[in-house]
C-alpha cells in the first residue's frame, strides 16, 4: 500500500514544524491558483470556472500518491493549448460538445498514464531530448500570448494557427478595442511593479483584485469592455464524461503526447526540485500512476486534464512546503472560492486574464540554451530550431512529434558513424591514446595498428567499422603485421556485426594478417565466445589490455597463467 500512496509513509511521521510552512505555501498556491486556473481554461477554450474545477481533485490525488511532497497539480499552460489546438482541429459542434470532448480527454490521458506506470514505462520521458523540449514549450509559449491577442485587443480571432491569427488580427486592427488594451496594458504593468516592490506579494490576485474593483465602481464596461461574467456557483458535481467513440481514433494521438508531455513536466519539475532538497525520492511509475489516477478521478467532477505547474510548485516551494498538507489547504481555498466567492469574478475583465497568462510565459521562454547550442552543438541547436519553427507555423503536435522523431533520427546518424580513433603507445608508459591528441609523445608502430571504436557494434554501423578499418589498414603500408581492436568501448555487438568480424579475420588471414581484441568487457566477450567469433579469432589472440598484445606481438612478456585465464573467461 506504501508503494502506490506514499502519504502512508510521510503522515504518520509529520512533525509539528512542517505545519506553519505548509499553510504559508497552501494559501499562497491556493490564491495564485484561483486567477491561474481561470486564465488557463481561457486558453484551452473552456469558461472560466473549469480552471477552478481542475484545481480541486488532481492535486489532492497527487498528495495522497505522488513520490513528491512539493510538486503543485492544476491547470497549465501548455496542456491548456495542447487541448486548443487539439480538439480545435475536430469537427466540434457547440461549447456543450467542446466541454464534454476535453473532460473525456482527461480520463483518456489518465488511464494511458495509469498503464504505462504500471507497465513501468517511465523511461519513455527519456526520448524528449532537451533541444526538443526547449525549442517545443518556447514556440508554445509563443502560441500561449499569441492566442491572448484577441482579449488584450478587444477583438475576435477564431483560429489557432500562428499565420491565421496574425492574418486575423492584421485585418481587424481598426477594430481595437483602446479600454481592453488599457487595461490588458495596465494589468502587465501593474504585475512587474507589485513584483518589483517584493517578490513574494501574489501579483496576478493583485491585478485581478484591481479589476474588478475597476469595473464595478466605474464605468468602464461602457466601453464594450468584456467581462468573464456569471460562473457557477458551488463545487463540481459527480458525471461520469461521455465517450465520443466516433472520435477516439483522432483523440488518441493527443491523448498520447499529451500524456508523455504531462509526465515530462512532473518528472522534470520533480528532478530539479530534488536537487535543491539533496533527495532522492521521485519515482518515474509511481509519477505516471499519481498523475493518472487524478487525472482519471478528476474527469468524473468536470476536470480537464492537469499536471504540474513550473511557477506555483516554485512558489510552492519558496513559501515552505514541506508536505503534501500544502496541496489541501490550497484545494480547500478555491473550494471556498467556488462555494462563496464566485459571483465577484463575474466583473473580472477578459482583459486582466490576458495580462496574467502573458506575464506568466516569461519564464518558459528559453534564450540561453539556445545561445549554448550553437556554440558548441550545432546539430542540437539545428534540432531546437527545427522544432521551435515547426510548433509554431505548423502545429503543436506536429511540433512535439516531429521533434522527437528528428532527435531519434540524430541519435541514429551518430551512432552509424561513431568515433574511431587510431592508438599509440605513449613514450615511457603503457598507455595508449588517440594519436592525433599525442602525436609528438606516440611511438611510431609501422607494424602494429591499434584502433579504438567507441561505440557498441551493430547493424547500422557494421559497414562504417569495416570502412574505416580496411582505410586505417591501408594508411598503414605494407609494413603492417597486426591489428588489435581495442574493445573496451564496445558493448554490445549484434549478429550482423559477428558476420562482418568473422569475415574480417578470414580476409586479413589471406593477406597474412593477425587481427587482435584487447580490453573486451564480460557480456562482450560472452558474445564472441558464443557466436563463433573466438574459434575463428583464436584464443591466444584475445587479451585483456592494449599493452598485454603489443607486448605479445614483440615476444618480450610471454603471456601468463592469470592473464591467460582472464582472457579467455567464457560466459
Amino acid at each position: 500500500m506504501k508503494r502506490y500512496f506514499p502519504i502512508l509513509n510521510w503522515l504518520p511521521n509529520y512533525k509539528k514544524s512542517y505545519l506553519s510552512g505548509d499553510i504559508s505555501a497552501g494559501i499562497t498556491v491556493g490564491i495564485m491558483l484561483i486567477p491561474q486556473g481561470m486564465a488557463y481554461a481561457m486558453i484551452a477554450g473552456l469558461p472560466p470556472v473549469f480552471g477552478l474545477y481542475a484545481a480541486l481533485i488532481p492535486q489532492v490525488i497527487y498528495a495522497i500518491m505522488g513520490t513528491s511532497r512539493q510538486l503543485a497539480i492544476g491547470p497549465v499552460a501548455m496542456d491548456s493549448l495542447l487541448i486548443a489546438s487539439g480538439l480545435g482541429a475536430l469537427a466540434i459542434t457547440g461549447i456543450n460538445e467542446y466541454i464534454s470532448m476535453a473532460i473525456f480527454l482527461a480520463l483518456f490521458i489518465g488511464v494511458i498514464q495509469v498503464l504505462l506506470g504500471f507497465l513501468k514505462m517511465g523511461f519513455l520521458v527519456n526520448f524528449l531530448s532537451k533541444p526538443v523540449i526547449s525549442g517545443f514549450t518556447s514556440a508554445a509559449a509563443l502560441i500561449i500570448g499569441i492566442s491572448q491577442l484577441k482579449h488584450l485587443l478587444g477583438i475576435t480571432v477564431t483560429s489557432n494557427k500562428t499565420l491565421q491569427i496574425f492574418q486575423q488580427t492584421f485585418n481587424q486592427l481598426d477594430a481595437i478595442n483602446p479600454m481592453a488594451l488599457l487595461v490588458g496594458l495596465s494589468g502587465i504593468g501593474m504585475m512587474l511593479l507589485v513584483k518589483r516592490i517584493h517578490s513574494q506579494i501574489p501579483a496576478a490576485i493583485v491585478v485581478v483584485i484591481l479589476g474588478i474593483a475597476l469595473a464595478y465602481f466605474t464605468p468602464i464596461t461602457n466601453y464594450g469592455l468584456k467581462l468573464v461574467g456569471k460562473i457557477p456557483e458551488g463545487l463540481p458535481a459527480f458525471k461520469i464524461p461521455d465517450i465520443p467513440w466516433t472520435s477516439l481514433g483522432e483523440l488518441f494521438t493527443l491523448a498520447l503526447a499529451m500524456s508523455l508531455i504531462a509526465f515530462m513536466e512532473v518528472v522534470s519539475i520533480g528532478k530539479a526540485l530534488e536537487e535543491k532538497l539533496k533527495s532522492n525520492n521521485i519515482n518515474a511509475n509511481q509519477e505516471l500512476i499519481a498523475l493518472g489516477t487524478g487525472n482519471i478521478l478528476g474527469s468524473f467532477f468536470q476536470c480537464y486534464p492537469t499536471t504540474a505547474g513550473f511557477s506555483r510548485t516554485a512558489v510552492n516551494f519558496q513559501a515552505g512546503a514541506k508536505t503534501g498538507v500544502a496541496a489541501f489547504i490550497s484545494a480547500a481555498l478555491v473550494a471556498l472560492t467556488l462555494l462563496f466567492l464566485t459571483p465577484v469574478f463575474y466583473y473580472l475583465p477578459n482583459a486582466i486574464l490576458a495580462s496574467i497568462i502573458m506575464l506568466a510565459i516569461r519564464s518558459l521562454i528559453d534564450l540561453k540554451y539556445p545561445k549554448e547550442l550553437y556554440k558548441n552543438q550545432k546539430d542540437e541547436f539545428l534540432l531546437l530550431m527545427a522544432t521551435f519553427f515547426i510548433t509554431l507555423f505548423v502545429g503543436i503536435q506536429e511540433g512535439i512529434i516531429l521533434g522527437v522523431l528528428f532527435s531519434l533520427l540524430l541519435m541514429v546518424y551518430r551512432t552509424s558513424k561513431p568515433h574511431m580513433a587510431v592508438l599509440g603507445q605513449i613514450k615511457g608508459t603503457t598507455y595508449f591514446k588517440n594519436i592525433n591528441r599525442f602525436a609528438t609523445d606516440i611511438i611510431d608502430r609501422k607494424d602494429i595498428l591499434v584502433v579504438r571504436f567507441d561505440a557498441q557494434l551493430f547493424f547500422g554501423n557494421k559497414d562504417y567499422f569495416y570502412k574505416q578499418l580496411k582505410r586505417h589498414i591501408k594508411a598503414k603500408g605494407y609494413d603492417l603485421k597486426t591489428i588489435i581492436i581495442n574493445a573496451e568501448a564496445i558493448n554490445y555487438i549484434d549478429s550482423s556485426a559477428i558476420y562482418i568480424l568473422k569475415f574480417l579475420i578470414l580476409e586479413l588471414r589471406q593477406r597474412e594478417l593477425t587481427l587482435m581484441i584487447a580490453a573486451a568487457t564480460g557480456p562482450t566477450r560472452d558474445i564472441l565466445f558464443k557466436t563463433g567469433v573466438v574459434d575463428l579469432l583464436g584464443q591466444e589472440n584475445l587479451f585483456v589490455r592494449v599493452v598485454e598484445a603489443v607486448e605479445y606481438v614483440d615476444g618480450v612478456h610471454p603471456r601468463t597463467e592469470i592473464e591467460d585465464r582472464v582472457s579467455r573467461q567464457k560466459y
